[in-house]
C-alpha cells in the first residue's frame, strides 16, 4: 500500500482530532447513541416523506435495500456505544463511525436528492442518468480528493510544525478548485433537470435538493481524510486511546498484530 511509504510523523496532524477528544471512542459512544434515532429519521425523512411523490424507478426497492442496511448500521452502533465493547475493539468502532457518518450525510442526501428529482415529470430513463451522473461526479470528487491528501502527506504537509500543523486552512484556495469545480457541475446539472422537467416548483424543495447534491459531495470529500485515520488507527498505537481513556503519545510506534 501507499502508505506503508510513510512514517507516522507524515500524519501528525490528522491526530489532532483524535488528540482533542472530538474522535475519542468515549465521545463516539455518545454519538452513536444519537445516530440511532437520527439514521431512523433520515431514512423516513428521505424515502417517505421527500420520497411520496417520487417517481423514480425501485423506489420501494430502494427503500427497503436502505431501510434494511440502517437497522444493520443501528444494531452495531448499539453495540458499539457499549464501552465494554469499544474499549476492546477501537478500530472497528472507528470503522462504524465512517459508515454512520456517510450513511447519515451522504446515502441519505444523495436519496434525498434523487426522489425530488423523481418528483418531477421527467421519463425514467432521464431519471436513471442524472442519478448516475451524480454518482460518477461523487466518484470523481472522491478520486481527486485521494489523490490529493495522498501528494500533501508525501510533501510532509501533514507533519508537526507545519502549516497545517498551525491552522488547516491555508493553501486550501488552490487546492479546493477541481473539487469545488465537480461539485458546481453537479449542483448546475441538478438545477438544470429540474427546471427544464417542470414547470413549476417550490423553492423549498429546490434548496433541500441542493443541500442533500452539496451534503453528498461533501461527504465523498471527507472519506478519504476517515480513511486514512482507520488505516492509522491500525498501524500506529499513538493514534488509539489507552484504558484509562487517554492518546498514546507519538513516538509509541507501530501496533503489534
Amino acid at each position: 500500500m501507499f502508505l506503508d511509504k510513510l512514517k507516522e510523523e507524515d500524519f501528525y496532524v490528522l491526530r489532532g482530532a483524535l488528540a482533542s477528544g472530538r474522535q475519542s471512542p468515549n465521545n463516539f459512544g455518545g454519538m452513536f447513541t444519537l445516530a440511532i434515532f437520527l439514521q431512523a429519521l433520515m431514512v423516513f425523512l428521505a424515502h417517505v416523506v421527500v420520497g411520496y411523490d417520487s417517481q423514480f424507478p425501485y423506489k420501494n426497492n430502494i427503500l427497503w435495500v436502505h431501510s434494511t442496511i440502517t437497522i444493520l448500521i443501528i444494531i452495531l452502533s448499539v453495540i458499539f456505544a457499549i464501552p465494554t465493547v469499544y474499549k476492546k475493539m477501537e478500530v472497528f468502532q472507528y470503522f462504524i463511525s465512517i459508515i454512520i457518518s456517510q450513511n447519515l450525510f451522504g446515502i441519505t442526501s444523495f436519496f434525498i436528492a434523487i426522489h425530488i428529482l423523481g418528483s418531477t415529470n421527467a421519463s425514467i430513463t432521464s431519471l436513471i442518468l442524472a442519478s448516475i451522473l451524480t454518482l460518477i461526479l461523487g466518484l470523481l470528487v472522491f478520486v481527486v480528493t485521494s489523490v490529493r491528501f495522498y501528494l500533501l502527506l508525501t510533501k510532509g504537509e501533514y507533519r508537526k510544525g507545519t502549516s497545517r500543523d498551525q491552522t488547516r486552512q491555508k493553501f486550501e484556495a488552490k487546492s479546493f478548485l477541481p473539487h469545488v469545480v465537480i461539485g458546481g457541475l453537479g449542483i448546475v446539472y441538478f438545477i438544470q433537470f429540474i427546471t427544464s422537467n417542470v414547470s413549476r416548483i417550490e423553492l423549498n424543495s429546490l434548496m433541500i435538493g441542493i443541500i442533500g447534491i452539496i451534503l453528498f459531495y461533501g461527504m465523498m470529500f471527507v472519506l478519504p481524510e476517515q480513511l486514512v485515520i482507520l488505516y492509522c488507527k491500525k498501524r500506529f498505537k499513538s493514534f488509539n486511546f489507552n484504558k484509562e481513556g487517554n492518546i498514546y503519545p507519538m513516538g509509541s510506534g507501530e501496533k503489534v498484530g
